[in-house]
């Protein structure tokens, strides 16, 4: 293709919607555009790229045995009113009725819509086990759409479904696709790592996460460096720290938890809210605090607590609960279930539910709100001053704290979701019945498995991980074009021959070349070959008339001066190498 006929709106400045990396060369380097908030369209460049990652993906999960088809995007209401998802994805689900007031969905992802169809056509146990797979538009009413591709409205997943006999089958299936996503995300060129996972709206009995480690990742992962642990900080395990002596002496003003249980005293604390402001004011530690919340379940109200200098994980306490929704209540009914302002909430006297975290079940003597304005208690303990409904763990892990699987101290970087396994089970086989017959014609329930990749997310994480000052440096499996090829004088009519003689053999040889043939000074071509990032770059100048171009790899910077004649022997073996690789 030559650049003064490609529809390429390249930007010098960087947009100001644009608040990351990805999304500000996405759209310098005309890859898409914004329809609308959360809304992309792919632009030729960018389209390109989009089908060498689709490209990757289709070989690798045909190796696997997997088999495409094509589902509809608009989706009938009663299988989600099947399997209870209708209300559990809420308001992210675009939901429309059609001229006879039937209710149907724009599908936010497809587990329904396979069961059915499999359910429909397989019979026996002798057609499982089964894996299909479509690369299709899925939408999801996203209350905050942002990072461009990372978070939209809309987007293009690959999502996978396995039909199995049993469990076993299941870990089998699972395997082949753990396997398959490795691959593919190696040929993308990502640093990527799988991770633990919570399973969410999509149910079943486990899930892993392939994150690609980036600071701008909306994902918190939670891995450790001496064994092979790795989670979602949704789903990583906390283990309860031993404090032992190490938070005070036995003070003598009565508050601790080194020593026998004291009596509860009440204490003013006037204006005092906060566990920053508590410290100050006790004179401690947060480690000798319990914070108090109220959340709205679904229709009922509860408490959890966590201690003062740790966050508590809502996914977590929501799939302790059970609940489709989770909110922390409204000051007007903290004071009505309190009878205190926010700030001063405790679990002594509360007539609701109290999910502690498994910490405070260790804690004695600790500080917590006293449900009235402008007061605290000291001196309580678990049991002996209330009863927890449950002691489970609903905290968030921090860094340093011990991995649950070796001891050791765990750390904790951002990334970005790429993919995502789900081991389902029967979740949607036993509600919408899909069954088969087994070697004593006894009707069994097909085990499933989901398996999702997010194309465009996929797109952006590759960008993020895999740019410079000057724009993108696309790996050579998913760049738009491997050449591109510069003339740097279009008046010079040996530097347009050479060129054009070079264009139309590695054309001729099936390698994806670009040429700008562009009336433009070198310096705005370079840049914008830098800035789309084309792999191999060929510059003809001045020494064309001796046979003579230069060859500049994007990635390295390397640049060295070849003949002519070497030109195809020398790309087609950097495209061997780096593919390779």
């Amino acid at each position: 293709m030559k650049v003064s006929q490609m529809f390429m709106p390249t930007l010098r400045e960087i947009p100001a919607e644009a608040e990351i990396i990805s999304h500000q060369l996405m759209l310098r380097a005309g890859l898409i555009r914004k329809i609308a908030s959360g809304i992309y369209a792919f632009l030729p460049l960018g389209y390109r790229v989009f089908r060498k990652i689709e490209g990757i993906i289709r070989e690798e999960m045909e190796k696997s045995g997997a088999q495409e088809l094509m589902m509809s995007c608009l989706l009938p209401a009663e299988y989600f009113q099947a399997s209870g998802r209708w209300e559990v994805f809420g308001p992210e689900m675009f939901r429309l009725k059609d001229r006879n007031n039937r209710d149907f969905c724009l599908g936010p992802t497809h587990e329904e819509i396979f069961t059915q169809i499999v359910k429909n056509e397989i019979k026996s146990y002798r057609d499982l086990p089964l894996i299909l797979y479509q690369i299709q538009t899925k939408f999801r009413d996203e209350i905050r759409p942002r990072f461009g591709l990372i978070r939209g409205k809309e987007f293009v997943m690959k999502d996978a479904y396995s039909f199995d006999r049993d469990y076993e089958g299941l870990e089998i299936s699972y395997r082949k696709m753990h396997e398959a996503y490795c691959r593919i995300f190696d040929r993308c060129g990502l640093d990527y790592i799988a991770v633990e996972a919570d399973s969410g709206a999509m149910g079943g009995s486990g899930s892993e996460e392939f994150m690609v480690k980036s600071e701008v990742g909306e994902e918190i992962i939670v891995y450790c460096d001496k064994c092979s642990y790795a989670a979602n900080e949704e789903k990583a395990e906390c283990v309860p720290e031993d404090l032992g002596e190490d938070i005070a002496d036995c003070r003598q003003d009565g508050y601790n938890r080194c020593c026998e249980e004291l009596p509860v005293q009440k204490k003013a604390t006037p204006g005092v809210r906060t566990i920053e402001e508590l410290v100050k004011f006790f004179g401690c530690s947060p480690k000798e605090f319990a914070k108090t919340l109220i959340y709205k379940a679904d229709d009922r109200y509860v408490a959890a607590m966590v201690r003062g200098d740790r966050e508590l994980n809502e996914t977590k306490l929501k799939n302790y609960l059970g609940c489709i929704a989770l909110e922390m209540a409204d000051a007007e009914t903290v004071k009505k279930i309190t009878n205190a302002d926010v700030g001063f909430a405790g679990p002594v006297g509360l007539d609701i539910d109290i999910i502690i975290d498994l910490e405070v079940g260790n804690m004695k003597n600790f500080i917590v709100g006293a449900n009235e304005t402008g007061y605290h208690l000291i001196n309580v303990n678990v049991m002996r001053d209330f009863k927890p409904t449950a002691i489970t763990d609903i905290r968030n892990i921090a860094q340093g704290d011990k991995c649950p699987k070796c001891g050791e101290p765990v750390n904790i970087c951002h990334g970005i979701e790429v993919g995502h396994i789900f081991k389902l089970g029967t979740k949607y086989s036993e509600v919408l019945n899909c069954v088969y017959l087994d070697e004593n014609g006894k009707e069994q329930a097909m085990v499933m498995g989901s398996y999702g990749i997010g194309l465009g997310r996929t797109m952006a994480a590759i960008i993020e991980q895999n740019y410079d000052e000057n724009g993108i440096i696309w790996p050579i499996s998913v760049a738009p074009y491997h050449v591109i090829i510069v003339p740097v004088n279009q008046t010079d009519e040996n530097q347009v021959t050479t060129a054009n003689a070079l264009y139309s053999i590695l054309l001729d040889n099936g390698i994806e070349v670009l040429m700008d043939d562009r009336d433009e000074r070198p310096g705005v071509k370079f840049k914008d070959a830098d800035l789309i990032g084309i792999p191999i770059r060929i510059t003809v100048g001045r020494k064309a008339k001796d046979g003579v171009v230069e060859f500049k790899l994007r990635k390295s910077g390397e640049i060295k001066e070849i003949k002519v004649e070497d030109v195809l022997k020398e790309v087609r073996k950097t495209i061997e190498d780096q593919l390779n690789k």
